[in-house]
């Protein structure tokens, strides 16, 4: 998500606004600016009623959060982005693109570590020009596309040495047939599949993203990218990680993205150890660039 709000006043509230209550008519002003920001249009009463009582519940635990960073308790903070409106099970159910996949089919094509190189210190492929600017899925699940066409980017202006964002929506539309559903999730290999067969996927510019489903236009006219083949890493072995990350380029991770500290994520290093990377709870792909030792 790439939503950045200018109304970040609200996060740094007095206490007692804070505390006094759900619905505190000290918040008025403030959520009706907010509504305005984000472009919030209600069906009636009772959804707003329920939408601002979330939404003070996320404005807590924003403010919260964010007065223990600045006291040095953790190294990244959140804001009241678009999502702050929703439950954290709504936000799941509705963004959380990542299916599912069983990933023996794909054993010999697992990468395969090399042994004795020296991995620099820092990594960050945005410096090098090999990452587009981040986008706003909106309320479609196609996290994959998005991730998928990332790594898929750096790869291809390596090579090129020209950075040509490539078309999540290309994706979406077209890729069903390999076993994607569209907005309502899809894998990283079988988007690989689909450009491998499909011999290319279109620009960005050429075919732009809708924030839904939509008929395929593939148009070999708009092609700016192709892939001939993937390889995909170990689970859960972050010195593989590294070395493709240093030596091959952006990489599409699954993360565990099933927690409001990551819907309303802002900046700064997310680093929470206590959160176990189970398999079972990555919900969301995204792309992965860089990486730093502390």
């Amino acid at each position: 998500c790439c939503c950045r709000m200018a109304l970040l006043c609200a996060v740094f509230l007095p206490a007692f606004l804070l505390c006094s209550g759900w619905s505190s008519p000290a918040l008025d002003k403030v959520w009706e600016e907010w509504t305005i920001k984000q472009g919030k249009d209600y069906k009636n009463q009772t959804e707003i009623t329920f939408r601002r009582e979330v939404w003070e519940k996320n404005l807590q635990l924003v403010s919260t959060h964010n007065q223990e960073a600045s006291a040095g308790k953790h190294s990244f903070t959140l804001e009241l982005n678009h999502l702050a409106d929703m439950t954290a099970d709504e936000v799941n159910e509705k963004l959380s693109g990542l299916e599912k996949e069983e990933l023996d089919q794909f054993r010999n094509d697992t990468f395969k570590e090399t042994s004795g190189i020296q991995m620099p210190l820092s990594v960050d492929w945005r410096e090098k020009g090999l990452v587009s600017p981040v986008q706003n899925q909106g309320m479609c699940g196609s996290c994959w596309a998005f991730s998928s066409l990332g790594a898929l980017e750096g790869q291809m202006s390596r090579r090129t040495g020209v950075l040509i964002p490539l078309s999540p929506q290309n994706l979406v539309d077209c890729s069903t047939s390999d076993g994607n559903h569209g907005c309502r999730g899809g894998y990283i290999t079988k988007s690989y599949n689909y450009i491998i067969r499909n011999r290319g996927v279109d620009s960005e510019s050429f075919y732009p993203y809708e924030h839904q489903n939509g008929k395929c236009r593939y148009s070999v006219k708009g092609k700016a990218g192709y892939c001939l083949n993937f390889r995909i890493l170990p689970r859960g072995v972050e010195k593989t990680l590294q070395e493709v990350v240093a030596t091959v380029g952006p990489v599409a991770v699954a993360v565990n993205a099933m927690l409001p500290s990551f819907h309303l994520y802002r900046g700064g290093e997310r680093y929470q150890p206590s959160l176990a990377c189970d398999p079972i709870l990555t919900s969301q792909i995204s792309g992965d660039p860089r990486y730093s030792k502390q």
